[in-house]
């Protein structure tokens, strides 16, 4: 690949993002469920738009900024999938107060209460889903615990109850089929039955949403599901890699960066990627700081990238002896880097610098930061 673009910079191959965008509605629909992608991995309008296109219903987003940046953009049906907490609420009012149809998402009485007394005081009634822990793996109400009932029945006036939602956050830790298959399972049925407890108690439960990328690929079926979420497929990454569900082949972004110097001695290669380009997610450790590529993106397995420093990247020689790390990558050489996790290294850019996928010139997508 031959570029001057100024270096560290995030590439994305518009090829591979489409027929990572492609395999997982064609999947969703083989599942008869509605898909509602996250969109915090992108946070970019062209890489939505992309989605929303393939046949996306509605999205979801990690913070209010992200949802304020999409209605801005045409995209109305959000999802708000972090806990609201009382300082954020006037926020939620407003997008909602300009038509913004938002959902909110709970997981105590306390703040199933606050969030009640607050749309009655401003005359709304805002859409709210109970998170739901099916695997420990962060937050949520347990599906059998009858606290659900409880936050179910603060939930009115100025509030409702529109669903249940869940993460199987714990499925990147899976590394077999069958394990991501159990997963998903477990994720499926512990949110089916926390939505039947809700039924029975005599609530209306009309969501039951579900999702993480590992499980949304690795589901057999989706009885009681109506919606899915999923973020980190539109890009893959290195731990979706060593999950299973994708290969090096299908991760469509990279950070070019640039030969700047050597220590012989020690067979380093010194390039101007640090873990400000990078992050300092280090995944499942087992490629360091991200995957080493030539400037084409072919994996360099002899190169590891275990050391990094701000502005740094310290790539470390692990072939034979006796080769000219200095000849072989020469100062000015450009090398790419495959990421662990692709929502982290991606908040590190203001920008993709794209490469169409009906070739021609570099085209600039930009994204944004913040809350």
């Amino acid at each position: 690949m031959n570029t001057t673009l100024e270096t560290p910079a995030l590439l994305l191959d518009e090829v591979r993002l489409q027929r990572n965008l492609e395999r997982m509605q064609l999947r969703m629909d083989q599942l008869g469920v509605a898909f509602r992608p996250h969109v915090k991995t992108s946070k970019c309008l062209e890489v939505v738009r992309r989605q929303v296109a393939a046949g996306a219903r509605g999205i979801t987003v990690s913070t209010l900024k992200e949802a304020e940046e999409f209605f801005r953009a045409g995209i109305n049906d959000i999802l708000y999938a972090v806990g609201i907490v009382p300082n954020k609420l006037d926020h939620a009012l407003r997008l909602i107060r300009e038509g913004l149809r938002l959902t909110l998402l709970l997981e105590s009485v306390t703040m199933a209460e606050q969030v009640a007394r607050h749309g009655t005081e401003h005359g709304v009634c805002y859409d709210v889903m109970i998170e739901i822990d099916t695997d420990g793996h962060r937050s949520g109400v347990k599906p059998d615990d009858p606290v659900l009932l409880r936050i179910a029945a603060a939930l009115q006036g100025g509030a409702r109850l529109k669903g249940v939602m869940t993460h199987a956050g714990a499925s990147y830790d899976c590394t077999t089929p069958e394990a991501l298959q159990a997963m998903a399972e477990q994720e499926r049925s512990r949110c089916v039955a926390a939505a039947t407890l809700l039924r029975n108690g005599g609530h209306a439960c009309e969501v039951v949403s579900v999702g993480s990328t590992p499980t949304a690929l690795s589901a057999q079926h989706l009885d009681g599901v109506t919606e899915v979420r999923a973020g980190v497929y539109v890009f893959f990454d290195m731990v979706m890699a060593d999950v299973g569900v994708c290969t090096t082949d299908d991760i469509a972004i990279s950070v070019l960066c640039t030969v700047i110097g050597h220590q012989a001695d020690q067979g380093w290669v010194i390039t101007d990627g640090g873990w400000m380009a990078m992050s300092r997610d280090l995944g499942h450790d087992s490629h360091g700081y991200g995957q080493v590529c030539d400037a084409d993106g072919q994996p360099i397995t002899d190169l590891s990238f275990g050391k990094a420093n701000q502005e740094h990247g310290v790539l470390q020689w692990t072939g034979a002896a006796g080769v000219d790390i200095s000849q072989r990558f020469p100062v000015g050489s450009s090398l790419r880097i495959l990421p662990n996790h692709a929502c982290a290294t991606a908040a590190q850019h203001g920008q993709y610098h794209v490469l169409p996928q009906n070739g021609g010139d570099w085209q600039v997508w930009p994204r944004f930061n913040g809350w």
